[in-house]
């Protein structure tokens, strides 16, 4: 397992490189000035203006000014934000942590609602609870995440007034009190994201475990006796599985998508609202770092995908 991680990384390490190059050139290349309103403000010199810009290296050319950034960055030293005025480190690991839990929790509610529905709507193919399911699945999937957001906010906010509509870092309690209002506030953006992926999770669910039931293997597993409940588990739903875990980790960009436009929304403190902030502000050190986090995120859920496999499928070996 440490030799094929050896080798995942390696091979992760050129990929990372060009998404950097390519994100880096596209920002270059792009229209707008980051000291854009240093030039209009009346209050800085202009020797002033022209000395940041030398420290920043922003009249270089553009190889010159990658290969700094590149130089930087595995230095640890991610740039400066123009607009926040603190480090673009400091600043993106503020944010990550909230992301990933929001993420990761509606990941988790995903596969929660797409197993046993999807795996119980297999079973019984072409019956109610089948039909309705597939309904379901179809408008969960076909609806996009900012209507259903504002739909929650609408409902659970505005008229029952159940849950908070925007998100708070400034939560003044301690102890199991603060757990549950972060816990509250973290529902709807959750639920939003979570129901969207496990619409569509539910119908690559119940497509698998219907191409694998059908198998020989087994009917011959039930041929011998073996309790119904051991059969789906054991043999059905954990070779299922193995096109399942390739579909969300081949997902994740489109759930970081997702992720952007539902924090935005829920005026979640992550880094896709981090990045839509530095987009609006052209700050272009901010926007280079989290898109780069975004790539380092995607390539990472991909690599516990390949683990994922070996623990469903004995056959796949890491030597």
């Amino acid at each position: 397992m440490g030799n094929y991680l050896l080798r995942r990384l390696v091979i992760a390490l050129p990929s990372l490189l060009a998404i950097s190059v390519i994100i880096f050139v596209l920002l270059a290349l792009a229209p707008g000035d980051p000291f854009s309103e240093l030039a209009t403000n009346s209050n800085v010199p202009p020797a002033v203006a022209e000395a940041l810009r030398q420290k920043f290296g922003l009249d270089d050319p553009v190889p010159i000014r990658y290969l700094h950034w590149l130089v930087a960055m595995l230095h640890g030293d991610w740039g400066f934000s123009f607009a926040s005025r603190i480090d673009v480190s400091r600043l993106v690991l503020q944010r990550v942590p909230t992301t990933l839990y929001v993420i990761g929790s509606s990941q988790l509610l995903a596969l929660a609602v797409a197993l046993p529905v999807g795996v119980y709507a297999a079973m019984r193919p072409y019956s109610m609870f089948d039909q309705v399911a597939n309904t379901i699945a179809f408008i969960g999937f076909s609806l996009p995440t900012f209507f259903t957001g504002l739909l929650f906010i609408l409902v659970f906010s505005v008229n029952l007034h159940w849950l908070p509509f925007v998100y708070r870092t400034d939560i003044h309690a301690t102890g199991w009190h603060l757990y549950w209002e972060n816990f509250k506030q973290a529902i709807m953006p959750v639920a939003v994201l979570g129901l969207f992926q496990g619409a569509s999770y539910t119908r690559y669910v119940r497509s698998a475990v219907l191409d694998v039931i059908r198998l020989e293997y087994v009917t011959t597993a039930r041929a011998k006796g073996l309790d119904e409940r051991k059969v789906i588990i054991k043999h059905v739903v954990r070779n299922a599985l193995i096109p399942v875990v390739t579909l969300v980790a081949l997902r994740m960009p489109t759930v970081f998508g997702g992720a952007i436009v539902t924090e935005q929304i829920f005026r979640v403190p992550g880094i896709g609202s981090l990045l839509i902030d530095a987009i609006l502000a052209n700050d272009t050190p901010v926007i280079m770092a989290v898109t780069f986090v975004f790539a380092c995120l995607v390539i990472l859920f991909n690599l516990l995908a390949d683990i994922i496999y070996g623990w469903l499928d004995p056959r796949i070996t890491y030597a």
